[in-house]
């Protein structure tokens, strides 16, 4: 089996919280971009306000059922709110959606399957602003448009509820500092709701990155990389075509957390290392025009459209470890399917989405490996299989969408608040993550010069602590 190097992130951890293992490098808060960075864009850090304190390692307040309340009931909205309910625990107790019409059909499939039925809200803009007045809801889960995540995050966090958002949380970094001064200010927790974090591949991978497998981790490539031109340009898939008029506004990488997010977890970040400065780089806008000119009748709204965001995005990111990390988004072109997750250090190499076999993966790890050959994931899945997998997986199969992740990252989510422990993804997470979507604006609209990328734990960075690398835990029981 793969030998493990002397000094692993699990030996350093020592089986307890390391909160301050890192302390005395605590200078480094500040530490200049990486070598080679050249000039950056300064961007400001604000300073923390009086009577806010960080969230890290504050865990929840133990509840015996979760109530969670639902707004945004489009295609993701809807399609997990049953995995809401299917968690052992955990009640829908309220669904919103602008369309009333939605929140009726979300309650009817949810009575359908012998739950009780939530409260009914919408027809309005501010039906959600209603939905938050009441006391019986923990959790707020979002699901809207991109534009209305900062406002409706922010709101559930003062109303008292903790709050998991779809990605990205917010589309400007003022919005990102807001988020995370509020979640500090109201002492509740704001999570991206990043499921492929919980990925089955994406959770042996860090699990073997901390276990020293691939050496000293030095890179890592991460994307969402999805032909969506056909959905892109339905009447009916994004409402009012929101996510496709996105593409008329800016020039961004939009959507780069689902390959980001594992690779950062995989690399520690705000967790003994940190995103220090972004490049990006964009291609011409080709592929939303083409595809509307053979597809698409000159009736079609989108005609008046004029499409300026790149159809390859990548942006190229530095961390104060001096790793390289690059994420990609692209969803103009025709392309198959892929996150690209590939970790790489000094005794080895992980690539998803490339390999033969089953798990789709492929791997060459020192001394296991030689003679320049690919080698199949699956054995390796298997010995670093995440806990998470090995207790639900065949629940996540049965009661979650993408191959079981969603289910994973709601159990999960509400087994830690069930149990009272310390959130996997916290606030902090969820910024720099996405983090990369103003940077990438402001780097392009530089010439592709480096920007700094703000440090949202103001500090905290340096304290290897866990995260996504959890020890195993049980579901309280339901009374």
């Amino acid at each position: 089996m793969p030998e493990i190097p002397a000094v692993s992130r699990r030996l350093l951890l020592g089986g307890a919280l390391a909160t301050g293992v890192a302390a005395a490098g605590a200078g480094a808060a500040h530490a200049a971009p990486a070598a080679g960075a050249g000039a950056s864009v300064p961007v400001r850090t604000p300073p923390r306000r009086p009577g806010q304190r960080s969230m890290i390692d504050v865990p929840f307040d133990a509840h015996e059922t979760l109530r969670v309340g639902l707004i945004g009931l489009g295609n993701r909205g809807s399609g997990m709110a049953e995995g809401w309910a299917a968690v052992p625990g955990c009640r829908v107790t309220a669904v919103c959606d602008i369309r009333a019409n939605r929140a009726t059909s979300v309650a009817n499939r949810l009575v359908a399957l012998g739950k009780p039925r939530p409260a009914e809200y919408g027809g309005s803009e501010d039906a959600y602003a209603q939905m938050l007045k009441r006391d019986d809801i923990d959790l707020v889960y979002i699901a809207t448009p991109w534009e209305f995540h900062h406002r409706q995050g922010k709101a559930a966090l003062e109303a008292g509820k903790h709050a998991i958002v779809e990605l990205p949380v917010a589309t400007e970094l003022d919005e990102l500092w807001d988020l995370v001064d509020t979640s500090e200010r109201t002492r509740r927790h704001l999570m991206l709701s990043e499921n492929c974090s919980y990925g089955r591949n994406e959770l042996a991978m860090l699990k073997m990155a901390h276990d020293g497998l691939f050496g000293d981790v030095t890179n890592g490539h991460g994307g969402y990389l999805h032909d969506l031109r056909d959905l892109l340009f339905s009447d009916t898939y994004y409402t009012d075509a929101w996510r496709r008029l996105w593409h008329t506004r800016s020039t961004a990488s939009f959507y780069p957390m689902h390959g980001l997010a594992p690779i950062a977890a995989a690399m520690d970040i705000n967790r003994g290392d940190r995103m220090t400065v972004l490049r990006a780089t964009a291609t011409e806008p080709k592929g939303l025009a083409d595809y509307r000119e053979r597809f698409i009748d000159r009736s079609h709204p989108s005609w008046k459209e004029t499409y300026i965001n790149g159809d390859l995005v990548t942006c190229l990111i530095d961390t104060a470890k001096g790793r390289v990390i690059r994420a990609e988004h692209d969803v103009s072109s025709p392309r198959p399917y892929s996150r690209i997750n590939s970790l790489a250090g000094s005794r080895g190499i992980f690539e998803d989405y490339a390999g033969t076999s089953a798990t789709g993966g492929r791997i060459y790890v020192e001394p296991d490996h030689s003679g320049h050959s690919w080698r199949d994931f699956d054995s390796y899945r298997k010995e670093f299989d995440h806990w998470l997998w090995k207790k639900i997986g065949d629940d996540a199969a049965n009661n979650g969408g993408h191959g079981g992740m969603d289910y994973v990252l709601q159990w999960r989510t509400v087994q830690l608040m069930r149990a009272g422990l310390v959130p996997d993804i916290d606030v902090y997470d969820s910024a720099s993550w996405c983090a990369p979507v103003p940077l990438s604006v402001k780097s392009l609209a530089a010439g592709g010069r480096p920007v700094e990328i703000p440090d949202f734990t103001r500090g905290s960075w340096v304290n290897l602590r866990m995260g996504l690398d959890s020890r195993e835990s049980a579901m309280p029981p339901v009374a």
